[in-house]
């Protein structure tokens, strides 16, 4: 009578597969069947079929189709717990081996390209050093240098770019996409518009970050190649300081949408709209192609993944064909 208890449970376990988990939480997380496979990495019907033939091997639906976001049935929530429970677990389990394998000393010196970013990657941090108490692991913002040349040279191990640059050494994983987004006070005379043309520019005064003009993309992708000039430009190193200036009417700045989010909940500042179309990036991490398998680098960008779509709003996941090689 025990065998014949535990066997079929051990039936309907095997069943369910990892990567399964996995796309329901994607999911679940976005919404949507065409972000959670652009976030996997799969397209649209192969995503679907998975999810189809998980259905088809458990004899029940996961979720009501045709609603949006997807509302999940009692079995689908029931398999999301689980999920919750077990890939965690797994992702422990990943890193210790790794350490048992050899992979857990080594170096992680990251460099930013852009203050905004401190907003998530020292949380990332903080969970990374957690799992990899031995990795040797330093911060520093690419102000004053070259970060991607530094990083080719060793001096640099990971650098956090949304301007990669063709170097034969270098590999560029993406994290997400993201919308720059124009922030002007409340009551700047654009307050009022849904978006703003390079035209608009030519008599306000930009605040920028301290660093070459062609690493940023509000000259590089906007401006530049509308051949427009801002009347002026001001320079600070602090993204609540470029705010604080924004509300007080001396200057407008152009940052990461899910920088300016905290703040237009605020209503400290006003969130505009570059062009009609809207100005996108791709933010990536760029490692040394001699170090891009060692556990605790991919361990960091699993982590980073995780962090960036768990604490910010406004991002999205990078289709397979837009990833920069």
């Amino acid at each position: 009578m025990v065998f014949g208890l535990v066997f079929p449970v051990f039936k309907v376990v095997a069943l369910i597969e990892l990567r399964h988990l996995k796309t329901l939480v994607a999911l679940r997380d976005t919404g949507s069947l065409v972000e959670a496979a652009d976030r996997l990495f799969l397209t649209q019907s192969a995503l679907s079929h998975q999810l189809k033939d998980l259905e088809d091997r458990l004899g029940c639906s996961l979720f009501i189709r045709k609603t949006k976001p997807p509302r999940f049935t009692t079995a689908g929530r029931r398999l999301l717990a689980l999920a919750d429970d077990v890939i965690p677990t797994f992702r422990l389990a990943e890193r210790d081996i790794a350490r048992l394998a050899g992979g857990e000393v080594g170096r992680l010196h990251i460099c930013i390209e852009c203050h905004s970013c401190f907003q998530w990657l020292v949380p990332c941090i903080d969970r990374y050093r957690g799992a990899w108490p031995e990795v040797e692991l330093d911060l520093t913002g690419g102000f004053n240098f070259e970060p991607l040349p530094a990083l080719v040279r060793g001096d640099l191990d990971l650098v956090i770019t949304s301007d990669p640059l063709e170097l034969a050494e270098i590999k560029y994983v993406p994290l997400f996409r993201y919308e720059a987004k124009l922030a002007v006070s409340r009551d700047h005379k654009l307050a009022q518009r849904s978006y703003v043309d390079a035209a608009d520019f030519s008599d306000q005064v930009l605040i920028i970050y301290p660093v070459a003009r062609d690493r940023l993309d509000i000259f590089t992708q906007f401006l530049d190649p509308a051949d427009v000039e801002p009347a002026a430009l001001r320079t600070a190193e602090l993204t609540p300081m470029m705010v604080q200036l924004v509300a007080g009417g001396r200057g407008i700045v152009s940052l990461p949408n899910w920088a300016l989010a905290e703040y237009t909940r605020q209503e400290m500042i006003v969130a505009l709209q570059l062009g009609k179309l809207g100005l996108w990036s791709t933010l990536y991490a760029a490692v040394r192609k001699e170090q891009f398998d060692s556990p605790y680098i991919q361990d960091f960008l699993s982590t980073a993944r995780e962090t960036c779509f768990s604490s910010l709003q406004g991002i999205e996941a990078v289709k397979p064909q837009d990833v920069a090689e």
